[in-house]
């Protein structure tokens, strides 16, 4: 799990987890596993962190059977849709998780 130092550091970017996920009408499960894989490996550099979230929201609304279009979650975090494509495998893998296969 994540340290409430973690969250802390990491307020803004959260924050703007969750309005998008508000936005993108997502369920408590799917903003939930969001920031977990947000927090599980957030980026050095702040221009990497918006593809982060926006990878993490794709996925964990995935885990959570509330998936979204990789078109519409890299719309509402302001991102391109390669941005997600190219990541959110990984960042499954990285869980634990297998990527669907399809």
């Amino acid at each position: 799990m994540h340290s409430a130092r973690d969250r802390v550091e990491y307020e803004p970017w959260l924050e703007t987890l969750e309005e998008i996920a508000v936005e993108l009408e997502l369920t408590g499960e799917a903003r939930s596993n969001a920031i977990d894989l947000f927090l599980m490996d957030v980026p050095e550099a702040d221009r990497s962190k918006r593809a982060a979230l926006a990878t993490s929201l794709y996925a964990g609304s995935l885990i959570a059977g509330d998936g979204r279009t990789q078109q519409a979650v890299a719309d509402a975090v302001g991102v391109s849709r390669l941005s997600i494509q190219q990541h959110w495998k990984s960042r499954l893998e990285a869980a634990g998780l297998e990527p669907p296969g399809w």
